[in-house]
Protein backbone atom coordinates (compact mmCIF):
# COMPACT_ATOMS: atom_id res chain seq x y z
CA UNK A 1 0.00 0.00 0.00
CA UNK A 2 2.59 2.67 1.19
CA UNK A 3 4.39 1.42 -2.68
CA UNK A 4 0.89 2.35 -4.48
CA UNK A 5 1.05 5.68 -2.62
CA UNK A 6 4.78 6.27 -3.36
CA UNK A 7 4.04 5.30 -7.03
CA UNK A 8 1.02 7.71 -7.00
CA UNK A 9 2.86 10.67 -5.02
CA UNK A 10 5.51 10.44 -8.29
CA UNK A 11 2.97 10.00 -11.21
CA UNK A 12 1.39 13.35 -9.10
CA UNK A 13 4.63 15.07 -9.40
CA UNK A 14 5.76 13.63 -12.62
CA UNK A 15 2.44 15.39 -14.08
CA UNK A 16 2.85 18.64 -12.07
CA UNK A 17 6.18 19.17 -13.49
CA UNK A 18 5.75 18.68 -16.91
CA UNK A 19 2.19 21.18 -16.62
CA UNK A 20 4.45 23.62 -15.35
CA UNK A 21 7.33 22.97 -18.09
CA UNK A 22 4.84 23.47 -20.77
CA UNK A 23 2.46 26.38 -19.38
CA UNK A 24 6.09 28.71 -19.07
CA UNK A 25 7.13 27.08 -22.24
CA UNK A 26 3.92 28.14 -24.17
CA UNK A 27 4.35 32.14 -22.77
CA UNK A 28 6.45 32.86 -25.03
CA UNK A 29 8.38 36.27 -24.46
CA UNK A 30 8.37 38.45 -27.73
CA UNK A 31 11.37 39.42 -29.20
CA UNK A 32 13.50 42.56 -28.17
CA UNK A 33 14.08 44.05 -31.05
CA UNK A 34 10.14 45.16 -31.63
CA UNK A 35 8.88 47.82 -30.56
CA UNK A 36 7.41 48.58 -27.43
CA UNK A 37 4.35 48.78 -29.01
CA UNK A 38 4.33 45.97 -30.88
CA UNK A 39 5.40 43.87 -27.92
CA UNK A 40 3.05 44.89 -26.22
CA UNK A 41 0.21 43.77 -28.64
CA UNK A 42 2.00 40.35 -28.88
CA UNK A 43 1.78 39.83 -24.97
CA UNK A 44 -2.30 40.83 -25.12
CA UNK A 45 -2.48 38.62 -27.77
CA UNK A 46 -1.14 35.63 -26.25
CA UNK A 47 -2.94 36.78 -22.91
CA UNK A 48 -6.40 36.52 -24.50
CA UNK A 49 -7.09 40.33 -23.89
CA UNK A 50 -9.58 39.88 -26.41
CA UNK A 51 -11.03 37.37 -24.92
CA UNK A 52 -13.02 39.16 -22.67
CA UNK A 53 -12.36 41.84 -22.68
CA UNK A 54 -14.29 43.31 -26.09
CA UNK A 55 -17.73 43.85 -27.30
CA UNK A 56 -17.97 40.77 -30.05
CA UNK A 57 -14.98 38.24 -28.50
CA UNK A 58 -14.46 35.04 -30.62
CA UNK A 59 -14.90 32.07 -28.43
CA UNK A 60 -13.43 29.11 -27.86
CA UNK A 61 -15.38 25.67 -28.92
CA UNK A 62 -15.72 24.77 -25.37
CA UNK A 63 -17.59 27.52 -25.08
CA UNK A 64 -20.71 25.35 -26.19
CA UNK A 65 -19.84 22.91 -23.63
CA UNK A 66 -22.36 22.56 -20.28
CA UNK A 67 -19.94 23.53 -17.83
CA UNK A 68 -16.90 25.18 -19.31
CA UNK A 69 -19.61 27.41 -21.35
CA UNK A 70 -21.36 28.34 -18.52
CA UNK A 71 -17.93 29.84 -16.86
CA UNK A 72 -16.46 31.29 -19.88
CA UNK A 73 -19.68 32.78 -20.49
CA UNK A 74 -19.54 34.34 -16.98
CA UNK A 75 -15.88 35.31 -17.55
CA UNK A 76 -16.93 37.18 -20.47
CA UNK A 77 -19.54 39.41 -19.32
CA UNK A 78 -17.49 40.17 -16.34
CA UNK A 79 -14.47 41.19 -17.73
CA UNK A 80 -16.23 43.19 -20.89
CA UNK A 81 -17.95 44.85 -18.01
CA UNK A 82 -14.72 46.05 -15.97
CA UNK A 83 -12.77 46.89 -19.05
CA UNK A 84 -12.91 47.44 -22.80
CA UNK A 85 -9.33 46.85 -24.66
CA UNK A 86 -10.84 48.54 -27.78
CA UNK A 87 -9.16 52.04 -27.46
CA UNK A 88 -5.58 50.80 -26.06
CA UNK A 89 -5.19 48.00 -28.92
CA UNK A 90 -6.01 50.69 -31.74
CA UNK A 91 -3.58 53.36 -30.07
CA UNK A 92 -1.27 50.32 -29.66
CA UNK A 93 -1.87 49.66 -33.53
CA UNK A 94 -1.44 53.13 -34.72
CA UNK A 95 1.47 53.65 -31.91
CA UNK A 96 -0.30 57.28 -30.82
CA UNK A 97 -1.42 57.82 -27.29
CA UNK A 98 -3.42 55.66 -25.32
CA UNK A 99 -5.89 56.90 -22.94
CA UNK A 100 -4.93 57.74 -20.09
CA UNK A 101 -7.20 55.45 -17.74
CA UNK A 102 -6.16 52.95 -19.49
CA UNK A 103 -2.66 53.07 -18.81
CA UNK A 104 -3.17 53.38 -15.17
CA UNK A 105 -6.01 50.53 -15.34
CA UNK A 106 -2.95 48.45 -17.09
CA UNK A 107 -0.40 49.41 -14.84
CA UNK A 108 -2.40 48.42 -11.79
CA UNK A 109 -3.80 45.07 -13.14
CA UNK A 110 0.16 44.22 -13.99
CA UNK A 111 1.68 45.36 -11.27
CA UNK A 112 -0.79 43.35 -9.13
CA UNK A 113 -0.35 40.51 -11.56
CA UNK A 114 -4.28 40.42 -11.77
CA UNK A 115 -4.21 39.31 -15.09
CA UNK A 116 -4.90 36.83 -16.86
CA UNK A 117 -7.04 35.20 -13.88
CA UNK A 118 -5.49 31.88 -12.70
CA UNK A 119 -8.35 29.91 -14.33
CA UNK A 120 -7.90 31.20 -17.43
CA UNK A 121 -4.53 30.82 -17.69
CA UNK A 122 -4.33 27.04 -16.51
CA UNK A 123 -6.87 26.50 -19.14
CA UNK A 124 -5.65 28.60 -22.19
CA UNK A 125 -1.59 27.71 -20.97
CA UNK A 126 0.31 30.31 -23.41
CA UNK A 127 -1.82 33.63 -21.48
CA UNK A 128 0.72 33.48 -18.48
CA UNK A 129 2.69 36.66 -18.38
CA UNK A 130 6.16 36.57 -17.00
CA UNK A 131 7.96 39.05 -15.66
CA UNK A 132 10.02 39.66 -18.66
CA UNK A 133 7.02 40.72 -20.20
CA UNK A 134 5.32 42.51 -17.43
CA UNK A 135 8.86 45.13 -17.62
CA UNK A 136 8.06 45.27 -21.76
CA UNK A 137 4.49 46.13 -20.93
CA UNK A 138 5.37 48.94 -17.73
CA UNK A 139 8.41 50.13 -19.90
CA UNK A 140 5.55 51.06 -22.56
CA UNK A 141 3.31 52.61 -20.01
CA UNK A 142 6.15 54.79 -19.01
CA UNK A 143 7.05 55.88 -22.98
CA UNK A 144 3.44 56.74 -23.24
CA UNK A 145 3.56 58.98 -20.39
CA UNK A 146 6.43 60.55 -21.38
CA UNK A 147 5.52 61.23 -24.55
CA UNK A 148 1.75 62.24 -24.15
CA UNK A 149 1.08 63.33 -20.75
CA UNK A 150 4.09 64.33 -18.35
CA UNK A 151 4.08 68.09 -17.51
CA UNK A 152 7.34 69.57 -18.28
CA UNK A 153 7.40 71.37 -14.76
CA UNK A 154 7.17 67.90 -13.13
CA UNK A 155 9.91 66.49 -10.71
CA UNK A 156 11.75 63.70 -12.41
CA UNK A 157 10.45 61.72 -9.48
CA UNK A 158 6.88 62.27 -10.49
CA UNK A 159 6.63 61.72 -14.10
CA UNK A 160 5.18 58.48 -14.29
CA UNK A 161 2.54 59.61 -11.83
CA UNK A 162 -0.85 58.96 -12.80
CA UNK A 163 -1.84 62.64 -11.80
CA UNK A 164 -0.25 65.21 -13.30
CA UNK A 165 -0.04 69.29 -12.90
CA UNK A 166 -2.51 71.48 -14.38
CA UNK A 167 -0.82 73.83 -16.99
CA UNK A 168 -0.48 77.74 -16.17
CA UNK A 169 -2.40 79.07 -18.96
CA UNK A 170 -4.39 77.98 -21.70
CA UNK A 171 -4.02 79.38 -25.38
CA UNK A 172 -6.90 81.50 -26.26
CA UNK A 173 -8.43 84.66 -28.21
CA UNK A 174 -8.92 86.97 -25.36
CA UNK A 175 -11.32 89.13 -27.34
CA UNK A 176 -13.77 85.94 -27.38
CA UNK A 177 -12.97 85.23 -24.01
CA UNK A 178 -14.58 88.47 -23.13
CA UNK A 179 -17.49 87.98 -25.06
CA UNK A 180 -17.71 84.49 -23.27
CA UNK A 181 -17.62 85.93 -20.38
CA UNK A 182 -20.63 88.04 -20.77
CA UNK A 183 -22.60 85.32 -22.40
CA UNK A 184 -22.04 82.80 -18.96
CA UNK A 185 -23.14 85.76 -16.82
CA UNK A 186 -26.27 86.58 -19.31
CA UNK A 187 -30.12 85.64 -18.34
CA UNK A 188 -31.14 86.76 -21.43
CA UNK A 189 -30.29 83.08 -22.85
CA UNK A 190 -32.85 81.65 -20.68
CA UNK A 191 -36.64 82.22 -21.96
CA UNK A 192 -37.75 84.51 -18.80
CA UNK A 193 -34.39 86.04 -18.42
CA UNK A 194 -34.19 84.92 -15.09
CA UNK A 195 -31.39 82.01 -15.82
CA UNK A 196 -27.81 82.11 -16.62
CA UNK A 197 -25.13 79.63 -17.42
CA UNK A 198 -23.32 80.90 -13.47
CA UNK A 199 -26.59 80.32 -11.58
CA UNK A 200 -26.09 76.46 -11.53
CA UNK A 201 -21.96 77.20 -12.02
CA UNK A 202 -21.12 80.14 -9.72
CA UNK A 203 -17.82 81.17 -10.13
CA UNK A 204 -17.80 82.17 -6.40
CA UNK A 205 -18.88 78.91 -5.27
CA UNK A 206 -16.64 76.27 -6.93
CA UNK A 207 -18.56 76.22 -10.33
CA UNK A 208 -21.28 74.51 -8.68
CA UNK A 209 -24.27 75.34 -6.66
CA UNK A 210 -23.65 73.16 -3.87
CA UNK A 211 -27.21 71.90 -4.70
CA UNK A 212 -28.34 67.77 -5.52
CA UNK A 213 -30.48 69.44 -8.23
CA UNK A 214 -30.37 72.83 -10.14
CA UNK A 215 -33.10 75.14 -10.14
CA UNK A 216 -34.19 76.06 -13.93
CA UNK A 217 -36.46 78.47 -14.92
CA UNK A 218 -40.05 78.66 -13.08
CA UNK A 219 -37.82 76.77 -10.05
CA UNK A 220 -37.95 73.55 -11.87
CA UNK A 221 -35.15 71.10 -11.07
CA UNK A 222 -33.05 69.14 -12.67
CA UNK A 223 -32.60 65.01 -12.90
CA UNK A 224 -28.81 64.92 -12.81
CA UNK A 225 -26.13 66.92 -10.43
CA UNK A 226 -24.20 70.03 -11.84
CA UNK A 227 -20.77 69.58 -12.19
CA UNK A 228 -18.52 72.32 -12.07
CA UNK A 229 -17.67 74.38 -14.72
CA UNK A 230 -14.00 74.90 -13.22
CA UNK A 231 -10.93 72.73 -15.54
CA UNK A 232 -14.02 71.08 -17.57
CA UNK A 233 -11.47 71.85 -20.66
CA UNK A 234 -9.16 68.94 -19.56
CA UNK A 235 -12.60 66.25 -19.63
CA UNK A 236 -12.30 64.20 -22.93
CA UNK A 237 -16.48 64.93 -22.99
CA UNK A 238 -18.85 66.86 -21.20
CA UNK A 239 -22.23 66.05 -19.40
CA UNK A 240 -22.15 62.94 -17.41
CA UNK A 241 -23.36 60.89 -19.99
CA UNK A 242 -20.82 62.33 -22.12
CA UNK A 243 -23.40 63.87 -24.73
CA UNK A 244 -21.32 66.87 -25.81
CA UNK A 245 -18.19 66.28 -27.25
CA UNK A 246 -17.03 69.99 -26.87
CA UNK A 247 -17.70 72.64 -24.05
CA UNK A 248 -19.08 74.75 -27.39
CA UNK A 249 -21.91 71.41 -27.41
CA UNK A 250 -22.23 71.62 -24.09
CA UNK A 251 -22.85 75.45 -23.88
CA UNK A 252 -25.58 74.70 -26.47
CA UNK A 253 -27.58 72.38 -24.72
CA UNK A 254 -29.00 74.12 -21.25
CA UNK A 255 -30.41 77.53 -23.04
CA UNK A 256 -32.62 75.05 -25.39
CA UNK A 257 -33.16 72.12 -22.19
CA UNK A 258 -37.00 73.10 -21.16
CA UNK A 259 -36.19 72.24 -17.33
CA UNK A 260 -33.02 74.90 -17.37
CA UNK A 261 -33.28 77.61 -19.52
CA UNK A 262 -36.05 76.81 -21.82
CA UNK A 263 -35.36 79.25 -24.53
CA UNK A 264 -37.57 78.24 -27.55
CA UNK A 265 -34.40 78.47 -29.86
CA UNK A 266 -30.71 79.97 -30.46
CA UNK A 267 -33.25 82.81 -32.98
CA UNK A 268 -35.13 83.89 -29.72
CA UNK A 269 -31.82 84.18 -28.00
CA UNK A 270 -30.09 86.26 -30.60
CA UNK A 271 -33.54 88.20 -30.83
CA UNK A 272 -32.94 89.83 -27.39
CA UNK A 273 -29.06 90.33 -27.79
CA UNK A 274 -29.91 92.08 -30.93
CA UNK A 275 -31.34 94.82 -29.03
CA UNK A 276 -28.12 95.59 -27.40
CA UNK A 277 -26.56 97.62 -29.57
CA UNK A 278 -23.70 97.80 -27.39
CA UNK A 279 -22.75 94.48 -27.18
CA UNK A 280 -24.04 93.80 -30.66
CA UNK A 281 -21.40 95.78 -31.97
CA UNK A 282 -18.23 94.42 -29.78
CA UNK A 283 -19.80 90.82 -30.96
CA UNK A 284 -19.45 91.64 -34.68
CA UNK A 285 -15.97 93.33 -34.16
CA UNK A 286 -15.06 89.47 -32.94
CA UNK A 287 -17.65 86.91 -35.18
CA UNK A 288 -18.10 89.36 -38.59
CA UNK A 289 -20.52 86.80 -39.15
CA UNK A 290 -22.92 87.98 -36.65
CA UNK A 291 -24.96 86.10 -34.18
CA UNK A 292 -25.51 82.56 -34.32
CA UNK A 293 -25.81 79.19 -32.34
CA UNK A 294 -22.35 78.73 -33.36
CA UNK A 295 -20.70 81.93 -32.58
CA UNK A 296 -22.29 82.22 -29.47
CA UNK A 297 -21.16 78.48 -28.03
CA UNK A 298 -18.02 79.14 -29.48
CA UNK A 299 -17.44 82.25 -27.14
CA UNK A 300 -18.69 80.85 -24.29
CA UNK A 301 -16.69 77.70 -24.81
CA UNK A 302 -12.90 79.90 -25.39
CA UNK A 303 -14.35 81.59 -21.78
CA UNK A 304 -14.39 78.29 -20.38
CA UNK A 305 -11.25 77.58 -21.25
CA UNK A 306 -9.73 79.87 -19.17
CA UNK A 307 -11.89 78.56 -15.62
CA UNK A 308 -8.92 76.25 -15.03
CA UNK A 309 -7.43 75.90 -11.36
CA UNK A 310 -3.28 75.49 -11.26
CA UNK A 311 -0.99 75.71 -8.64
CA UNK A 312 -2.88 73.64 -5.85
CA UNK A 313 -0.60 72.60 -2.98
CA UNK A 314 -0.35 69.24 -4.67
CA UNK A 315 0.35 70.36 -8.19
CA UNK A 316 3.58 72.38 -6.35
CA UNK A 317 4.47 69.22 -4.58
CA UNK A 318 4.54 67.03 -8.16
CA UNK A 319 6.95 70.06 -9.61
CA UNK A 320 9.22 69.40 -5.83
CA UNK A 321 8.41 71.06 -3.58
CA UNK A 322 8.87 68.72 -0.80
CA UNK A 323 7.45 70.05 2.52
CA UNK A 324 4.20 71.85 0.74
CA UNK A 325 2.47 68.34 1.83
CA UNK A 326 2.26 66.54 5.00
CA UNK A 327 3.04 63.65 5.80
CA UNK A 328 -0.39 62.57 6.58
CA UNK A 329 -1.38 64.17 2.76
CA UNK A 330 1.17 62.53 1.36
CA UNK A 331 0.04 58.92 3.02
CA UNK A 332 -3.65 59.92 1.83
CA UNK A 333 -2.04 60.26 -2.06
CA UNK A 334 -0.53 56.60 -1.33
CA UNK A 335 -3.66 54.98 -0.31
CA UNK A 336 -5.97 57.02 -2.78
CA UNK A 337 -3.89 54.80 -5.53
CA UNK A 338 -3.00 51.78 -3.74
CA UNK A 339 -7.06 51.57 -3.44
CA UNK A 340 -7.31 52.46 -7.07
CA UNK A 341 -8.99 55.46 -7.15
CA UNK A 342 -6.04 56.77 -9.76
CA UNK A 343 -7.08 54.29 -12.28
CA UNK A 344 -10.33 56.00 -12.97
CA UNK A 345 -9.45 59.53 -11.50
CA UNK A 346 -6.29 60.07 -13.91
CA UNK A 347 -4.82 62.71 -15.64
CA UNK A 348 -4.18 66.78 -14.53
CA UNK A 349 -8.09 67.35 -13.80
CA UNK A 350 -7.88 63.67 -11.58
CA UNK A 351 -10.81 62.33 -13.95
CA UNK A 352 -13.01 63.16 -16.82
CA UNK A 353 -11.03 60.62 -19.09
CA UNK A 354 -13.39 57.52 -19.47
CA UNK A 355 -16.79 56.01 -18.59
CA UNK A 356 -17.09 53.87 -15.79
CA UNK A 357 -19.94 51.66 -14.04
CA UNK A 358 -21.14 53.26 -10.84
CA UNK A 359 -21.43 49.87 -8.87
CA UNK A 360 -18.95 47.62 -10.42
CA UNK A 361 -19.10 45.04 -7.27
CA UNK A 362 -22.24 46.02 -5.28
CA UNK A 363 -25.73 47.55 -6.59
CA UNK A 364 -25.46 51.09 -5.57
CA UNK A 365 -29.26 51.91 -7.19
CA UNK A 366 -31.18 48.76 -5.30
CA UNK A 367 -29.15 49.51 -2.21
CA UNK A 368 -30.24 53.26 -2.65
CA UNK A 369 -33.74 52.50 -2.76
CA UNK A 370 -35.42 55.27 -4.80
CA UNK A 371 -37.06 54.75 -7.93
CA UNK A 372 -34.62 55.20 -10.99
CA UNK A 373 -34.80 58.49 -13.32
CA UNK A 374 -33.82 58.58 -16.94
CA UNK A 375 -30.31 60.03 -15.91
CA UNK A 376 -29.22 57.19 -13.42
CA UNK A 377 -28.76 55.34 -16.51
CA UNK A 378 -26.03 57.15 -17.82
CA UNK A 379 -24.36 56.43 -20.60
CA UNK A 380 -26.89 54.58 -21.91
CA UNK A 381 -29.36 57.19 -22.49
CA UNK A 382 -26.83 58.23 -25.17
CA UNK A 383 -26.26 54.85 -26.74
CA UNK A 384 -29.07 51.95 -25.57
CA UNK A 385 -26.49 49.45 -25.24
CA UNK A 386 -26.59 47.63 -21.77
CA UNK A 387 -22.86 47.49 -21.04
CA UNK A 388 -23.29 51.36 -20.61
CA UNK A 389 -26.30 51.14 -18.02
CA UNK A 390 -25.36 53.05 -15.26
CA UNK A 391 -22.10 54.10 -16.41
CA UNK A 392 -21.01 57.85 -16.43
CA UNK A 393 -18.37 59.70 -17.37
CA UNK A 394 -15.52 60.11 -14.41
CA UNK A 395 -15.83 63.43 -12.12
CA UNK A 396 -12.60 65.23 -11.50
CA UNK A 397 -11.53 65.61 -8.37
CA UNK A 398 -9.75 69.14 -8.57
CA UNK A 399 -11.53 71.41 -6.05
CA UNK A 400 -13.76 68.37 -4.88
CA UNK A 401 -13.77 70.06 -0.97
CA UNK A 402 -15.23 72.98 -2.69
CA UNK A 403 -18.27 70.84 -5.12
CA UNK A 404 -20.20 69.17 -2.61
CA UNK A 405 -22.91 67.41 -3.05
CA UNK A 406 -21.41 64.50 -4.70
CA UNK A 407 -22.07 62.13 -7.06
CA UNK A 408 -24.77 62.73 -10.26
CA UNK A 409 -27.80 62.00 -7.88
CA UNK A 410 -25.61 64.38 -5.56
CA UNK A 411 -26.79 61.66 -2.30
CA UNK A 412 -23.64 62.04 -0.64
CA UNK A 413 -23.35 65.14 1.19
CA UNK A 414 -19.66 64.88 2.42
CA UNK A 415 -16.01 63.40 1.11
CA UNK A 416 -16.27 61.01 4.00
CA UNK A 417 -19.34 59.49 2.50
CA UNK A 418 -18.40 59.59 -1.25
CA UNK A 419 -15.05 57.59 -0.01
CA UNK A 420 -16.89 55.13 1.60
CA UNK A 421 -19.15 54.38 -0.66
CA UNK A 422 -16.37 54.29 -3.58
CA UNK A 423 -15.04 52.01 -1.56
CA UNK A 424 -18.27 49.50 -1.16
CA UNK A 425 -19.61 49.86 -4.84
CA UNK A 426 -16.36 50.47 -6.89
CA UNK A 427 -13.65 48.01 -4.91
CA UNK A 428 -15.69 46.06 -2.44
CA UNK A 429 -13.07 47.36 0.37
CA UNK A 430 -13.56 49.26 3.89
CA UNK A 431 -11.15 52.12 4.84
CA UNK A 432 -10.68 52.43 8.73
CA UNK A 433 -11.43 56.11 10.20
CA UNK A 434 -7.69 56.93 9.88
CA UNK A 435 -7.32 55.88 6.16
CA UNK A 436 -10.47 57.89 5.33
CA UNK A 437 -8.98 60.60 6.77
CA UNK A 438 -6.05 60.58 4.97
CA UNK A 439 -7.15 60.38 1.55
CA UNK A 440 -10.25 63.49 2.26
CA UNK A 441 -6.55 65.49 3.68
CA UNK A 442 -5.05 64.39 0.41
CA UNK A 443 -8.37 65.66 -1.45
CA UNK A 444 -8.03 69.05 0.20
CA UNK A 445 -4.67 69.97 -0.80
CA UNK A 446 -6.55 69.91 -4.47
CA UNK A 447 -7.62 73.20 -4.31
CA UNK A 448 -6.25 75.33 -6.93
CA UNK A 449 -6.01 79.17 -7.70
CA UNK A 450 -8.01 80.78 -9.92
CA UNK A 451 -6.77 84.25 -11.52
CA UNK A 452 -3.61 84.06 -8.31
CA UNK A 453 -5.64 83.44 -5.57
CA UNK A 454 -6.70 80.26 -3.78
CA UNK A 455 -10.23 79.37 -5.21
CA UNK A 456 -12.86 79.52 -2.01
CA UNK A 457 -16.56 78.60 -1.90
CA UNK A 458 -18.99 81.29 -0.68
CA UNK A 459 -21.19 78.57 0.10
CA UNK A 460 -18.65 76.52 2.73
CA UNK A 461 -18.39 80.10 4.56
CA UNK A 462 -22.14 80.52 5.30
CA UNK A 463 -21.83 77.06 6.54
CA UNK A 464 -19.24 77.30 8.79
Amino acid sequence: MKKLINWFLILLLTVLVVFTAFFFANSETPSTQLKSSQQVLEIMANGGCVSCHTENPVLPFYAKWPVAGSIIRKDITEGWKQYDVTAVTEALKKEEAAPEADLAKLEEMIEENEMPPLQYAVVHWGSYINSAERDMFLNWINEQRISYYTSAKTANEFAMEPNQPIPDSIAVDIRKVALGDSLFHDPRLSSDNSVSCASCHALNTGGVDNKPFSEGVRAQLGGVNAPTVYNSVFNFVQFWDGRAATLADQAAGPPLNPIEMASASFDQIIAKLTEDKAFTDSFLAVYPEGYSQATITDAIQEFEKTLITPDSRFDRYLKGEKNVLSPKEIEGYELYKSNKCATCHVGVNFGGQSYERLGLVADYFKDRGTPLNADDKGRFKQTAKERDMHRYKVPGLRNIALTFPYFHDGSKKTLDEAIDAMMHYQIGTSLTPEERSSIVAFLNTLTGEYKGQLLTNDNSLKKN
